[in-house]
């Protein structure tokens, strides 16, 4: 655990010298090597280096002393009265339980999207009544549904009863001639015995003529009656379609408003809208404690930085994400510890980089002396060299 952004570790490795890096001092002042211009381009590029190093040698200095001053606020704050630091780490745990609130509204599941929040948000006063809507139109939409199955069914059990009727009627037709065929025989028969026999026939004349009579009879009626069913179906039949148009245009008006309604809160039904409805109220509440939960920490946070700055920290804002080391030792212990070996780490680097400039300044100088190189442009970037504070 920080107090600041760390920095990225610089990749530490030599420099190639450029023009020609595999040959160094002693080979330019020797021999055929010997070259006075690409002697003085070399020591211009130790300089660049030397620059480079002071230049990442202050940058790790400023940061030493403000790790320093951090680990002097924590030597200050553990040396503090109990008293003090009882109202201290009072205002801390306050700090660490609104910041665990956020989080746990920042990780707890969405149940509503954000578009639909916005949506019921800005129609918040139509919701009740556009769900009552809704479950009434969906609940009446069932009711013209069952009517259309039941007339339907009407029509269809109508329409098959004239079939029916109609078959029996050419059932009918068909026995009327066959019974015409019977008493036609009968007769032709009763006239033969009668003539060529001179037999008595006057019983088989009345029951001949009582059978033909009956059984005509008897088919006239069923045939009667089955037009009457057929006319009768056909009313029926008719009524049934009649009450069943009327009953698909209401069906296609209801419909078409429970899929606006559905279509426009994103809804499947009238049970998910009202699901959602509560999931929004839900929404309200937690926004409403997540919003009164930063005003809280924003006022706890202020309450202990300005209880730190009465003991003059080096930097007491930095408390307000750091509270939990104020409440708990281990965590102090380890943001301490942290802090040292970061310290220890540039502490490292700094005499790394002290030494470079020192090595390479000591072979300019060899160089310069040797050789009575004196140009401006080398003496102006010595003497800036000259001005680095070398603090190991």
């Amino acid at each position: 655990m920080g107090f600041f952004r760390r920095r990225k570790k610089r990749l530490e490795t030599e420099r190639i010298r450029q023009e020609n890096p595999a040959v160094g001092a002693e080979e330019l002042l020797e021999g055929a090597a010997y070259d006075k211009k690409k002697l003085q381009e070399y020591i211009l590029n130790c300089c660049g280096q030397i620059a480079e190093d002071g230049r990442e040698m202050e940058e790790e200095q400023a940061e030493y002393r403000i790790v320093t001053e951090y680990l002097n606020d924590i030597q200050m704050i553990e040396n503090l009265p109990e008293e003090d630091m009882r109202e201290i780490r009072s205002a801390a745990e306050q700090v660490q339980n609104l910041y665990r609130k956020r989080q746990e509204y920042q990780n707890a599941e969405k149940k509503i999207s954000d578009v639909q929040f916005v949506q019921m948000q800005r129609e918040e006063q139509q919701i009740p009544d556009a769900i009552n809507r809704l479950k009434a139109n969906e609940a009446y939409q069932d009711s013209i549904k069952r009517d259309m199955n039941y007339l339907e069914g009407e029509k269809t059990e109508w329409y098959y009863n004239k079939f029916d009727l109609k078959r029996q009627q050419k059932i009918l037709k068909r026995l009327s001639y066959i019974l015409t065929g019977l008493v036609a025989l009968g007769v032709v028969g009763l006239f033969v015995a009668q003539t060529a026999f001179s037999l008595d026939m006057a019983y088989a004349w009345i029951g001949l003529i009582l059978l033909a009579a009956l059984g005509g009879f008897g088919i006239f009626l069923k045939f009667s009656w089955n037009q009457t069913e057929i006319r009768r179906s056909e009313v029926n039949m008719n009524y049934a379609i009649t009450l069943l148009n009327r009953v698909k245009m209401k069906y296609v008006s209801i419909t078409n408003a429970v899929d606006y309604a559905r279509e426009k809160y994103h809804v499947q039904n009238a049970y998910e809208f009202n699901y959602l409805w509560e999931q929004y109220l839900n929404e309200v509440k937690e926004r409403e404690k997540f919003r009164q939960a930063n005003e809280d920490l924003e006022y706890f946070n202020g309450k202990l930085i300005r209880l730190l700055k009465r003991y003059r920290l080096y930097d007491a804002s930095v408390w307000g994400n750091q509270s939990s080391a104020l409440v708990d030792q281990k965590e102090m212990v380890e943001v301490k510890h942290n802090l040292i070996v970061r310290r220890q780490k540039l502490r490292s680097r700094i005499v790394y980089h002290v030494k470079n400039i020192r090595e390479r300044r000591s072979e300019i100088d060899r160089i310069l002396k040797k050789e009575k190189i004196d140009s401006p442009e080398i003496r102006q970037i010595i003497d800036s060299i000259d001005r680095l504070e070398l603090e190991e």
